[in-house]
């Protein structure tokens, strides 16, 4: 059978940061300790091929003499070990597939597939297969089991979780190569927000609220990249209705996140909604970076005059300086030139309020287009 989901035809931007991550120098290698050794772990990085940025494979081998070296038992040796192979791991499966839109599925592994839960999942996966997306579980039973039935072998992807009581993968994902095996959550938690372009909750427990509350907090911290977060229940379900009832009567009301966090989620019983939220998420927006204190959003086209000056007007509050513009590409995205033909929207950002972000690229999304109706 042939793969279903096809990549997108302009190339995804894979940083999951936004371009946080600050560029490598050279100067800032830093160093065992010892001219002599630097000098050999720098000369070995250039002599490798295929390596883009030789002072970065020398700082990471630089940082491993150093633990090596450091306080650190043999068991924190093999744990900081044993995380960086997973995570190299995890992305030599992901590559072949980095320009395929996916959504990230979460729920409980104690659901049952005669369960309501279990068939909304199903069929949440496979609207979304059919929307071009493909789909990553925690590849366990319940709700994962049902994310990979939906999205079929060739458009699944399982992130196994090795537990004492449950460590084999779901029939729809076992002994496939897209199936990645983790020994810590915290590596296995960075797979599934850095590859997913939406995540999407069904009933769950401590894991669930987990992942959950883990996307929302790095979008609303700005450590990650906004995405849709979508809680979806069985029709006339209540378990996102009540879950969203206690964020409202008790985190809004203590003042402990603010009105527009709202804008990060979605709760929703119909699944046309659920693939509705990310499709028209990706309708006109396709990635954004910062670039000093500028973010600049890829879109695909181009706003009206007026739309402009719309969002100039709405979102005043979260320009820093100066005002919202339409332009080209900045010389500094000159690393990524798939990307050259999106237009742009470039304005400096106060970088807080988050939730006002995701509005505006709604709000984008929204907009009149030149030359479209």
């Amino acid at each position: 059978m042939s793969q279903h989901v096809k990549p997108t035809k302009v190339p995804q931007e894979r940083d999951f940061t936004g371009g946080m991550i600050p560029s490598m120098s050279c100067a800032y290698v830093g160093s065992t300790g010892e001219k002599r050794l630097d000098d050999q772990i720098m000369a070995l990085a250039n002599e490798i091929s295929g390596v883009g940025e030789p002072c970065l494979l020398a700082e990471m081998i630089i940082s491993a003499v150093r633990i090596s070296r450091g306080a650190v038992t043999n068991g924190e040796f093999k744990l900081i070990n044993r995380a960086l192979k997973e995570m190299r791991e995890a992305q030599e499966v992901f590559h072949p597939y980095r320009n395929c839109r996916k959504v990230a599925v979460f729920g409980s592994a104690r659901t049952k597939p005669e369960d309501g839960e279990y068939q909304a999942a199903v069929a949440f996966a496979h609207r979304m297969r059919e929307e071009g997306f493909m789909t990553i579980t925690g590849a366990g039973p319940g709700i994962m089991a049902a994310g990979n039935e939906g999205a079929g072998r060739e458009d699944s992807f399982g992130l196994n979780i090795t537990l004492p009581f449950e460590s084999s993968a779901n029939e729809f994902i076992a002994g496939d190569p897209k199936l990645v095996n983790f020994n810590y959550f915290f590596t296995r938690k960075l797979s599934f927000v850095k590859e997913a372009d939406a995540s999407v909750g069904f009933p769950g427990g401590f894991g669930t609220m987990d992942e959950m509350f883990e996307a929302l907090t790095l979008i609303q911290t700005g450590k990650a990249s906004i995405y849709p977060v979508v809680c979806v229940d069985a029709k006339g379900g209540k378990y996102w209705k009540f879950w969203a009832q206690f964020v409202r009567e008790h985190l809004a009301r203590l003042g402990l996140i603010s009105e527009c966090d709202f804008a990060l989620f979605k709760v929703t019983d119909d699944i046309e909604e659920a693939v509705a939220e990310i499709t028209g998420f990706y309708k006109v927006f396709h990635s954004y970076r910062y670039v000093g204190d500028k973010i600049v959003l890829r879109v695909c086209g181009k706003v009206t005059e007026e739309g402009m000056a719309a969002l100039n007007e709405e979102f005043a509050d979260i320009v820093k300086s100066g005002k919202i513009e339409q332009r080209g590409p900045l010389e500094e995205e000159s690393d990524e030139p798939e990307l050259i033909p999106l237009g742009r929207i470039v304005f400096r950002h106060r970088r807080r309020d988050f939730g006002r972000l995701r509005q505006f690229i709604d709000a984008v999304n929204a907009s009149k287009l030149v030359g479209k109706r």
